[in-house]
């Protein structure tokens, strides 16, 4: 009975003790997996730092693009630079005939008020010249009250009888054939000027077309309220004096040059006593 139960005993120690070993085993291997774990939760979380630091470079790289842009809009004082070609032109005035604008005398509110000095010296590319001198003239009454339609270019300017023509009632207009396309820079027009008066609907064009259908441009129009049917204008009205009217026509290109009036602050009739062209042969 005594050797039996040391068997038993010795096989329940041996029992025991293998137990004792699994269970450390099976409590030792759960314990490595931990760290595998920790780097990938915090290895990830390096790589996206560094793509939030990248978006500083696109947002610095336009700087270059809008400095290059910024250079073209210094180009344009190149052309400025060549207005040393300019020269005033030469324009002969004829005798004042009378000292200033009476102010009892009330011509409306598109009036130009008077500069009560000379006019300034208007500058025009170097060689331009009056073109209109002398050259023909046709227009809407080809029998004038008074005087002949050639006057309005014959280069006398004066207010005198027998330098003016006068054209019945209503628009009327007169036009000029200056032989040639010119680049055409100022119009100078002298209506009645031995007093005082302002001459309505006042419209100038230019063409190549003799009658006026195609190829036409308005280079100047006071007819505030479309009287004359030839659009609205923005220009003003003038009190006419020895300097005449002088209208900067920007270079426009044409051969024929067109000049309406629609009656005066005296009466419904429409006068010239001269026109001239300032111009240069255009290429």
């Amino acid at each position: 009975m005594r050797s039996v139960s040391l068997q038993d005993l010795v096989l329940v120690l041996l029992l025991a003790s293998a137990a004792v070993l699994v269970q450390a085993c099976q409590q030792s291997e759960p314990a490595a997996p931990p760290p595998p774990e920790s780097p990938a939760v915090t290895e990830p979380a390096a790589p996206a730092a560094e793509p939030a630091a990248e978006p500083k470079e696109p947002a610095e790289a336009p700087k270059q693009p809008a400095e290059e842009a910024a250079k073209p809009a210094e180009q344009p004082k190149e052309p400025a630079e060549a207005a040393g070609d300019l020269e005033p032109i030469a324009i002969e005035l004829p005798q004042p005939q009378f000292p200033g604008t009476p102010p009892a005398l009330r011509f409306g509110i598109n009036v130009e008020k008077p500069l009560g000095k000379p006019r300034p010296p208007f500058k025009a590319p170097k060689g331009t010249t009056n073109v209109a001198l002398k050259k023909p003239v046709r227009g809407s009454d080809e029998e004038p009250i008074i005087g002949e339609l050639k006057l309005i270019t014959d280069g006398d300017k004066e207010a005198s009888d027998g330098s003016f023509v006068e054209l019945g009632p209503g628009r009327q207009y007169v036009q000029i054939d200056l032989g040639a396309e010119y680049n055409i820079y100022a119009i100078v027009i002298w209506h009645y000027h031995k007093e005082p008066r302002v001459y309505h609907d006042i419209v100038i064009q230019a063409s190549s077309d003799p009658d006026f259908i195609t190829g036409v441009t308005t280079v100047f129009n006071n007819d505030h309220d479309n009287s004359a049917g030839l659009g609205l204008g923005e220009g003003k009205e003038r009190i006419e004096t020895n300097e005449g009217h002088l209208i900067d026509s920007k270079g426009v290109k044409g051969r024929y040059v067109r000049l309406y009036s629609n009656g005066n602050t005296t009466n419904d009739l429409n006068h010239y006593i001269e026109v001239e062209v300032y111009g240069k042969p255009a290429p």
